[in-house]
């Protein structure tokens, strides 16, 4: 166990303002878990709250400690944890819900409006080097899947979740829009599901001054026929008109993305043509079936880690992320472990 004061963590003060710090090393509770950090990736988000100091409604008001893609090795259990043990290799679901509501009873938890989230004002995340969380929410990893892959379990959640949400099936032509790493985690999911074929943009199609409509063509004419799904993964307006338009009469389009509260679409050419456009909040139920796609090697995600940072190097990891370079920034906690 390390000493005292010798837990770093990567710490947003305000939009702007991150920094390392030192944090005393928590204490599990009966139904929790003390783990040594080993891998977490930084997302979006964590740069929007470093940048902005916000996320909609969620403002960072107190120093908040960064990070939700995370896995680590258990070093201490709660009183009252039967399921795990010290040496254990977990990955970690963020979103734990704080009491038994409706939303828990029907299994769509994620939709609990009192859920701790990790890295959402006001919880703390986990990248640090030490973290406690709930023992229920920590998935014991296969020997045969990396730590790296046990954080990517957090956003290919997203995939996973969006692609049950938007009914991907055997022979689905799918349309993906944006290929961040949540756009190609999609594409992963949708083919692994069944999908015939996905067009993705800023890959099979470069989007540069054409109009929602003209993307709508050219997916089309690549696709052969207009999608039955389009999964929309940027936030971006003129992205989400072009989903409404590319998508096939009767199907539907799935919101990953999120932009500003508000946003003009063409909501009459949805209605009258009968396209469903649900939207997806994170997602639930999801990591037992990502470790079984990742055990079994169905699904491959370690080539979206482009880059590596030790714990140290996190502020220049930051930099790297918000320039956009790579794909997937992982840094890694363990000072005594780098390995994937």
């Amino acid at each position: 166990m390390a000493a005292p004061g010798q837990n770093l963590a990567v710490v947003v003060h305000r939009a702007g303002d991150l920094r390392l710090e030192n944090h005393p090393i928590p204490e599990p509770g009966p139904n929790e878990v003390l783990l040594r950090m080993h891998s977490v990736g930084i997302c979006g988000s964590d740069v929007h709250y470093w940048q902005h100091g916000r996320i909609g409604d969620f403002v960072v008001k107190d120093p908040m400690v960064l990070g939700h893609e995370a896995s680590g090795t258990v070093v201490k259990v709660g009183s009252g944890v039967t399921h795990l043990k010290p040496g254990d290799r977990v990955a970690i679901e963020p979103g734990v819900p704080r009491e038994m509501d409706e939303f828990c009873k029907t299994g769509r938890y994620n939709l609990s409006p009192t859920i701790f989230f990790c890295a959402t004002p006001p919880d703390n995340g986990n990248l640090c080097r030490y973290y406690k969380h709930s023992a229920s929410y920590c998935y014991k990893l296969p020997d045969n899947v990396t730590f790296e892959e046990g954080a990517l379990i957090e956003p290919l959640s997203v995939g996973i979740h969006a692609c049950k949400r938007a009914g991907v099936t055997l022979g689905s032509k799918v349309f993906v829009s944006g290929s961040g790493p949540i756009g190609l985690v999609n594409v992963l999911v949708a083919k692994m599901m069944g999908a015939a074929a996905v067009v993705i943009t800023d890959f099979t199609i470069q989007v540069k001054n054409e109009t929602p409509q003209e993307v709508a063509s050219k997916v089309e004419s690549l696709l052969g026929c207009m999608p039955e799904i389009t999964v929309e993964c940027t936030g971006v307006q003129a992205c989400i008109q072009a989903g409404i338009y590319a998508t096939r009469s009767g199907g539907t389009l799935v919101l990953v993305g999120l932009g500003p509260e508000m946003v003009t679409v063409p909501i009459v050419n949805a209605a009258v043509r009968e396209v469903d456009i649900r939207g997806i909040f994170r997602y639930c139920n999801t990591w037992p079936v990502a470790i079984a796609l990742l055990a079994s090697k169905r699904i491959n995600v370690k080539p979206l880690v482009t880059h590596r940072f030790p714990l140290e190097k996190a502020l220049e990891a930051f930099e790297t992320t918000k320039r956009g370079e790579g794909v997937k920034v992982m840094l890694k906690c363990d000072p005594s472990d780098h390995s994937p």
